[in-house]
């Protein structure tokens, strides 16, 4: 999803370069927990799909192949710079707010969304919205990262890199706060999928370390933040350039955020 003011909203804006890398790095990180859990649900020819903060095409991709001509995706997103080479066919890419617009039409049998209701100011409006856009017997599927739970870019912090990479991610993690964020988000899902009203609520965990893929989204991340950083006095410019540096080694052991995965089925 896009930062429309700099002020607010998401911190992470779709329309620089950065963002391509990032979603490639996603696709790579995440992309094989979230079929997973895709083909355990049954999700397959037919069906209908509702991918939210679709941002990259790699989701919106998979699910149309298990949907085949006969299904619908509908990918969604509040910029659909990424996305908009896929619409046509199974797919259609529309521009739309989660939490302000209505759910496309239709009814789904599933719904999905990654790594979006943490950054999302009114999530509780956006979750409500979602859970109502599903068929009976239809399943909602939430990923969603928690900081709280694992906060450290290097767990194993054993030099003055590590050191330094940890004091930027905390940098990070108070941007993304400042703006509405909630880093303990993930960890809550389970029961918000319960309190929605879902049957067979269930979830898990996820966080890679020491991925090629962690590499390159690290240092994507921090060049499209660096201005941020530097300005709220979170770090130096030297800094930020001895950090990306050191991660261009390969030699820093990097994790992400655990990513947790809650599903749960309309009765």
């Amino acid at each position: 999803m896009a930062d429309h003011d700099a002020s607010r909203g998401y911190l992470l804006d779709n329309s620089q370069s950065e963002a391509g890398i990032r979603f490639q790095a996603f696709a790579e990180l995440f992309d094989p927990v979230t079929f997973r859990h895709v083909d355990r649900l049954g999700i397959g020819a037919g069906m209908r799909c509702w991918e939210v903060g679709a941002g990259g095409t790699s989701v919106p991709l998979g699910l149309a192949e298990r949907v085949g001509p006969g299904g619908r995706v509908v990918a969604t997103d509040i910029d659909v710079s990424w996305t908009r080479d896929v619409d046509g066919g199974v797919i259609d890419v529309l521009r739309h707010d989660v939490a302000a617009d209505a759910p496309p039409p239709g009814g789904f049998d599933l719904v999905h969304a990654r790594l979006v209701l943490v950054h999302v100011a009114d999530r509780a409006e956006a979750l409500r919205r979602m859970v109502q856009a599903l068929r009976p017997g239809g399943w909602l599927l939430l990923e969603d990262a928690d900081p709280g739970l694992q906060p450290l870019l290097c767990p194993d912090e054993s030099g003055p890199e590590q050191q330094l990479a940890n004091r930027l991610r905390s940098g990070f993690r108070a941007l993304m706060a400042a703006r509405g964020a909630d880093l303990a988000y993930g960890r809550t899902l389970p029961r918000l999928l319960r309190e929605a009203g879902l049957d067979d609520v269930q979830a898990d965990a996820y966080f890679p370390i020491t991925s090629p893929a962690c590499t390159v989204l690290e240092a994507a991340t921090v060049r499209q933040i660096r201005g941020r950083l530097v300005a709220e006095g979170l770090a130096t410019d030297e800094e930020i350039d001895r950090h990306l540096a050191n991660v261009a080694t390969g030699r820093l052991d990097l994790a992400t955020a655990p990513m947790i995965s809650a599903w749960g089925r309309r009765p």
